[in-house]
């Protein structure tokens, strides 16, 4: 293997860690809000993947969670361990994940312009939405009794979508600016 070969993988693997870091810092920033926190991972998950791309960002996405799934506190509220994934929001955590390989399928079929990757984080965060409201809305049921759908998005979504918003702009704005500096970084 080539000096250069291992440099440029050496390189990915710090990315890849600092990012996982960042998405962990991201969500200690945390508002208690009802029945879902809100936190900013959902911001450092789509920066991820939109600056380090689908492969890496996903790998950090990943990293993330399998830290917190051991126990390492990651999670929201210095939170960690299996029983965070399995409980009522867990599926937010595992929506993170489908959110960044649906980002990375996107950014494979679309490319990496501008409305390819603000629509590749609307198409996440809806895949997010949409796994974490099914996952919340089993769980919920289980533990507690039957609840409507109308409710748990008044829980879990509606309250979110404004700032979610503002996330993916604040993502797409810090991404280019960081992309950039890293760019200039490998040369």
């Amino acid at each position: 293997m080539n000096t250069t070969l291992a440099a440029g993988r050496t390189l990915d693997m710090v990315y890849i860690g600092v990012f996982a870091v960042i998405i962990a810092i991201c969500s200690w920033i945390t508002l208690p809000f009802g029945m879902v926190s809100f936190t900013m991972q959902t911001f450092a998950v789509f920066l991820t993947v939109d600056v380090l791309g689908g492969k890496r960002g996903t790998s950090a996405v990943l990293i993330y969670l399998l830290l917190g799934a051991v126990g390492v506190p990651v999670f929201a509220g210095f939170s960690g361990g299996i029983g965070v994934i399995l409980g009522q929001q867990g599926g937010y955590l595992v929506g993170f994940f489908l959110s960044a390989l649906v980002m990375w399928a996107l950014e494979r079929l679309l490319g990496k312009k501008l409305w390819s990757r603000a629509l590749s984080m609307v198409l996440g965060l809806l895949v997010l939405y949409g796994f974490g409201t099914f996952w919340f809305m089993a769980v919920y049921t289980r533990d507690t009794g039957a609840v409507s759908l109308m409710t748990v998005l008044g829980w879990c979504v509606f309250p979110f979508v404004i700032p979610d918003g503002i996330k993916i702009a604040l993502a797409l704005i810090l991404g280019n600016r960081l992309s950039l500096i890293m760019r200039r970084q490998v040369m």
